[in-house]
């Protein structure tokens, strides 16, 4: 049971944070030729995915260091925070020929999937097989289905709310797994444990509601402004 709330936590995560993948690999090979996008978007991906895989890998073994689940897992739940409140831009610059197109694409995913790796990480709980798992998962989604998935979550923004949620609670899992001393001590309590996880998915799903809301506010006084001008 374990094993599968892992898994389904891992693909949630890649359906939030992959999605972006697929717009830079159209955006890198939108002025190749029609024959040749097909060849960019397949070796441009396994570049990406084999990337990824190492840094995945890299991270998870990272995590077993004193220290680095607490940061781990301070920085993601700052990376859910962002899930809710920001607009991401694609500004990507596209291939003049086929190698560069792969190489944007592969460079550009290094930088966009970080979170993803952190995130995928965290969920497996330094199981190598759930990171493969996942790693599977997310190619169809970044090849295929993410175009899709975007506009489910902008017709449906309760997925970007449900997938940060699930961040968060990544986040709160790596925390109280620290192996510091004072928090291990702490974290034994099972009351005190599970409370903190929901705590923190609450406190990060309010925060980005309450910070959109305010966005919101904000944006119909400019439009007030604007028409009374």
């Amino acid at each position: 049971m374990e094993f599968l709330i892992a898994l389904l936590s891992i693909v949630m995560i890649d359906l939030v944070l992959a999605g972006d993948n697929a717009i830079v690999i159209g955006l890198a090979a939108r002025n190749l030729p029609k024959h040749q996008q097909k060849k960019v978007i397949i070796w441009g991906t396994i570049g990406a995915i084999i990337i990824r895989a190492a840094a995945t890998i890299a991270v998870v073994w990272l995590l077993e260091i004193p220290g680095l689940l607490l940061a781990g897992g301070l920085i993601l739940i700052w990376i859910a925070y962002k899930l809710l409140t920001e607009e991401k831009d694609h500004e990507v610059k596209a291939g003049k020929n086929t190698w560069a197109a792969i190489r944007t694409i592969i460079i550009a995913d290094a930088v966009m999937g970080l979170d993803n790796v952190l995130a995928v990480a965290g969920a497996a709980h330094g199981n190598f097989l759930l990171v493969i798992i996942g790693l599977a998962i997310s190619v169809p989604i970044v090849v295929w289905g993410s175009t899709i998935i975007l506009k489910w979550m902008e017709r449906f923004p309760i997925i970007i709310t449900i997938g940060a949620g699930i961040l968060a609670w990544t986040a709160s899992k790596m925390i109280v797994k620290e192996q510091f001393e004072f928090m291990k001590n702490l974290f034994d309590n099972p009351f005190i444990k599970y409370g903190f996880e929901i705590v923190v998915v609450a406190a990060v799903v309010l925060a980005g509601y309450l910070k959109k809301q305010k966005e919101k506010g904000k944006e119909k006084e400019e439009n007030v402004r604007e028409s009374i001008q």
